[in-house]
């Protein structure tokens, strides 16, 4: 048995209905992933299926992603020590039931491997390889056992030069948690709506019921100073959920639908835009703030 196989055995303990999950979940990632997606694509003609709220509440529940600024996506990945918070206090970061510890183990060990939601929705080439998992746990079984998903191991500062390369092309960063890989986080991604399984099953499920969303925003909201705009437009360009408009030459921003990817931010020349804290949004997933809580 492979170290890596060892240490998923290891961290499902007696539930080895997980660790069977969680072992052919990264094995065979591309086509269950791709099984995934053609059932999030049929959710646009059940629309009208109310029985479907409890099951996507059910699933959403246990497998979801936490969107990450760019400054929270940083101290990720140049983080030096390990990270282990799994209590209740999590829910306030991550606002669902199962799936909620935070847990980074050797950080500085990491691995790219082609994303099998780019891969399934036809990406270009070029943008498939942007997968990255943070922890040997994770990192050393993609090296040990996904061959075919082309993996490597990385350093932190070229995991950040891979978030910059995807940021600048619109692509938001979303951090994944997933009940059968141990409920924690570990795989970052680099995620547009065109190809991104996760944020086109957010989008069509709130067509049958606007609480379904696997997709818990950063926890900021966007300032605008209106002396610095220029008009530009960059900033609702760029918006991947439709947050920003610009009507009869006014700046229209959707603060219910703004998920605080900071995008915007860094696409404003101006300086006109920057992140706060939202109180009635969930908790940021900060190191440093949760350092400050241990």
């Amino acid at each position: 048995m492979k170290q890596s196989t060892r240490m998923m055995l290891k961290k499902h303990g007696w539930r080895l209905d997980r660790f069977v999950h969680n072992y052919f979940y990264f094995l065979f990632y591309y086509p269950y992933v791709r099984i995934l997606g053609t059932f999030v694509a049929s959710l646009k003609y059940l629309t009208w299926c109310r029985p479907l709220v409890p099951v996507g509440k059910m699933v959403f529940n246990r497998y979801h992603s936490k969107v990450l600024s760019y400054e929270d996506t940083r101290k990720i990945f140049t983080l030096n020590e390990d990270i282990h918070v799994d209590s209740d206090g999590n829910k306030r970061i991550i606002p669902y039931k199962y799936a909620t510890r935070i847990i980074f183990q050797e950080p500085e060990f990491i691995a790219v491997m082609d994303c099998p939601c780019k891969k399934a929705t036809g990406a270009a080439p070029e943008d498939i390889h942007s997968c990255i998992a943070v922890g040997r746990s994770v990192a050393s079984f993609w090296l040990e056992h996904c061959e075919k998903y082309n993996p490597r191991k990385i350093s932190q500062a070229e995991a950040l030069s891979i978030i910059d390369r995807f940021r600048k092309t619109g692509h938001i960063t979303q951090a994944f948690f997933k009940v059968a890989t141990g409920g924690s986080t570990g795989v970052i991604c680099n995620c547009h709506p065109d190809t991104c399984v996760s944020l086109q099953a957010t989008r069509l499920a709130s067509g049958i019921d606007q609480s379904l969303s696997m997709t818990a925003g950063s926890g900021y909201s966007v300032r605008h100073d209106p002396d610095k705009c220029a008009h530009c437009r960059a900033c609702e360009k760029i918006c991947r959920f439709g947050a920003i408009a610009f009507v009869d030459g006014q700046r229209i921003y959707d603060h219910s639908q703004c998920l605080g990817c900071e995008l915007c931010v860094q696409q404003c020349f101006q300086d006109a835009l920057s992140l706060y804290t939202d109180p009635v949004k969930p908790l940021p997933l900060d190191l440093d703030r949760i350092r400050g809580s241990l």
